[in-house]
């Protein structure tokens, strides 16, 4: 049987709710399909659902970046969150718990950071911002 080929990176435009249920569906695929477990599968979903809400809420569009990674005998899966919105003015209050500038509940990039097992963000005021989160398999 032939070993399955993946991607080197599946892109999903973010400009609607129903971008955020395809670029979630595909980032669970991706995993299950990496060898992820399905509890891991469901925090990556998860996340992409908070990152691509984000994109939405404070920039109208931008892209969600699914990456098959490996590290050694571990494989896993990178997902960029990108956008050329306003930007983070204080990103150290921003993935703080209950910090919102949007009067929600402020638990979308801590939860985030939480889900999974790296986390990186990148924001400049008027060019936008970059979330970069990692899911290895165990």
């Amino acid at each position: 049987m032939k070993p399955l080929e993946l991607a080197t990176e599946t892109r999903v435009r973010v400009e609607s709710e129903l971008d955020i249920v395809t670029a979630r569906m595909r980032g669970r695929a991706l995993a299950i399909q990496l060898g992820l477990r399905p509890t891991s599968a469901t925090l990556i979903a998860t996340a992409i659902s908070e990152l691509a809400r984000n994109i939405l809420l404070y920039a109208q569009d931008g892209e969600i970046v699914l990456c098959p990674i490996e590290r050694g005998a571990h494989k896993g899966l990178a997902v960029i969150a990108r956008d050329d919105g306003p930007g983070i003015r204080d990103v150290t209050r921003a993935i703080e718990d209950g910090y919102s500038t949007s009067g929600r509940l402020g638990m979308g990039l801590p939860g985030v950071r939480r889900l999974m097992d790296e986390f990186h963000i990148q924001s400049r005021v008027g060019e936008g911002t970059t979330v970069t989160v990692k899911k290895w398999n165990e």
